[in-house]
């Protein structure tokens, strides 16, 4: 079994990636690989739309072959849940972190659903507030997607502001290690009942709009 965080920072040892750190702690406790990925300081080009991955359906993109999304894609399918972190920038998740996932979900979406009956856990750090607003974000993705989601004990958004201040938010990291615990007990659990259990069915998506 394997986990892959991605940290939407900028910063390689700030406290979003600090905060990944201590989740991915509990889970490689648990005898589970991990591997953080840090993206927020790569040029990743927004989606615009072009729906050639739907067409040519080889997970991948097709617009902006050689950025970090298709370097990103193979691990995150061969994966068997994704966490995912961002710093909150106006009560959202920054900027590359969003145009990456809103390219690698769309992908995953429009090919079969690459990353169905995955788990996922989502990982918020700010100052003083917006953090359920980026939190929620970072969920939406994994529920279009039919992943199941690791929760903590709260909702998981860390406090700090320079780096290592997370580390005075106790409760925080209380929040992180139970949600780090918690999906390798999830991982556990599937394996096990993969040898017992069959996949739901998957039933093909119906696109309703609501403009005539």
């Amino acid at each position: 079994m394997k986990v892959i965080a991605i940290n939407g920072s900028p910063q390689d040892n700030g406290n979003t990636a600090q905060a990944l750190q201590v989740l991915l702690g509990e889970v490689e406790k648990q005898g589970i690989e991990t591997e953080l990925v840090t993206i927020g300081h790569k040029t990743i080009h927004g989606c615009i739309g072009c729906a050639k991955c739907r067409e040519a359906q080889n997970a991948a993109c097709i617009a902006f072959p050689n950025d970090a999304v298709n370097e990103l894609l193979p691990k995150l399918t061969a994966a068997d849940a994704v966490v995912l972190g961002s710093p909150t920038y106006f009560a959202g998740i920054n900027g590359t972190m969003k145009s990456l996932l809103d390219r690698i979900f769309y992908v995953s979406f429009v090919n079969g659903g690459l990353f169905r009956l995955k788990y996922g856990a989502a990982v918020v750090v700010l100052r003083r507030g917006g953090g359920t607003a980026a939190f929620d974000e970072l969920n939406k993705y994994f529920q279009i997607s039919e992943m199941t989601i690791a929760s903590g004990c709260y909702w998981t958004a860390v406090h700090g502001r320079v780096p290592g201040e997370l580390m005075q938010d106790l409760e925080g990291l209380r929040i992180l290690r139970v949600q780090g615990r918690n999906l390798a007990y999830l991982l556990k659990l599937a394996q096990h009942g993969k040898e017992h259990v069959p996949p739901p069915e998957r039933e093909e998506p119906v696109m309703t709009s609501f403009v005539r």
